[in-house]
């Protein structure tokens, strides 16, 4: 009996060092379930490559090789111990069909994964998998990939961190936890590069995949451009972006009466105060509510030694409510940080 013709699972063993990867079994029957090796046959058309023969069964080689902690092409051959392919429901690819298979891609067939996200996406949200889609928040950022090697297409270069790697762009669904959207970029690329084209796929694989009520989309600094915005208009989103401060904004900020800043709860009591002005981003003629932050230096610290001035940290929205509330919603975007480290990048 394979793991696909089961109702209801049960993974025990009476020592814990039998099986190490006894948890590949849960991920192997959703898998079965949501049709992934179908998907990845049906979408990921590699040519008359090498590699190109059995794209599902390889794709799911490598996925169940990643959940089992492996970082390198040779980590797969841990598969092809102990009847995994009974657990996986179908044949485990040697290393070397594997780095074949990863080899026959380029830049346009990683697209071609996109649909397959996508519709295991909707296949998921369909089985009972959706969260709650009267109001979604939808979380933007780019992080860091450090590679190895100097034959790496995309990565020879260094990034602006000074080291050689990746740059890619994740859309999180902020409630949950779920990358609903990915893209590789060279390492070298700056934050904004395809945000405005990335933030309108994601907004629409979001539309597609459910009938969503209020969508909200939140971004740091990176995602600052008309692009990015009017993407979010077009899908009906409301948004709220950071902005990196240029001397028009400051001068901007202290033309804020002092009466209009409120105290909002932080670390250090009496030490943050947000207040909003209307303001026309991108030369354009159109207002937005540019919400800021205002921060006292730490007692104690070296700027607040030297008598410096307070920090100030902005962003534009479109949203209606209660400011004191807004600006805490969006401080929360920093939490993405914490999903990029613990599910995307492992």
């Amino acid at each position: 009996m394979t793991s696909s013709h089961l109702d209801r699972l049960a993974v025990t063993f009476d020592s814990p060092t039998l099986v190490s990867n006894a948890g590949l079994l849960l991920p192997a029957v959703l898998a079965q379930r949501l049709g992934f090796t179908e998907l990845v046959g049906r979408h990921v058309h590699l040519g008359s490559t090498p590699g190109a023969p059995n794209p599902g069964l390889k794709a799911m080689t490598v996925v169940a090789s990643l959940l089992a902690g492996g970082d390198c092409i040779d980590d797969v051959d841990a598969l092809r111990k102990g009847n995994a392919e009974v657990v996986l429901g179908g044949a485990v690819m040697a290393p070397s069909t594997i780095g074949s298979f990863l080899r026959s891609f380029s830049s346009g067939h990683a697209r071609q994964l996109d649909a397959v996200l996508e519709d295991l996406l909707q296949r998921a949200w369909e089985a009972g998998a959706a969260p709650d889609l009267e109001k979604i928040t939808v979380d933007l950022d780019s992080s860091l990939l450090e590679t190895y090697g100097l034959q790496k297409q995309g990565a020879q270069k260094f990034a602006y961190t000074h080291v050689r790697g990746y740059h890619p762009l994740f859309a999180v669904l902020a409630d949950q936890g779920e990358v609903l959207h990915c893209r590789l970029r060279e390492g070298r690329a700056n934050s904004g590069r395809g945000a405005g084209s990335f933030t309108r796929q994601a907004l629409a694989r979001l539309r597609r995949a459910g009938n969503c009520g209020e969508v909200v989309v939140r971004a740091d600094s990176g995602f600052y451009s008309q692009k990015v915005v009017r993407a979010c208009q077009a899908h009906d989103a409301r948004f709220s972006i950071s902005i990196r401060l240029q001397r028009s904004h400051h001068e901007l900020i202290a033309a804020i009466p002092e009466k209009q800043w409120q105290a909002i709860p932080y670390w250090l009591e009496g030490a943050a105060e947000v207040a909003e002005i209307a303001y026309a981003p991108f030369g354009g003629k159109q207002s937005y509510r540019l919400v800021v932050r205002r921060v006292a230096p730490t007692p104690g610290s070296q700027l607040w030694l030297q008598g410096l001035a307070d920090s100030h940290f902005a962003f534009i929205t479109d949203r209606q409510g209660d400011l004191l509330e807004i600006e805490a919603d969006h401080r929360r975007h920093a939490e993405i940080e914490n999903v990029i480290r613990e599910r995307a990048l492992t």
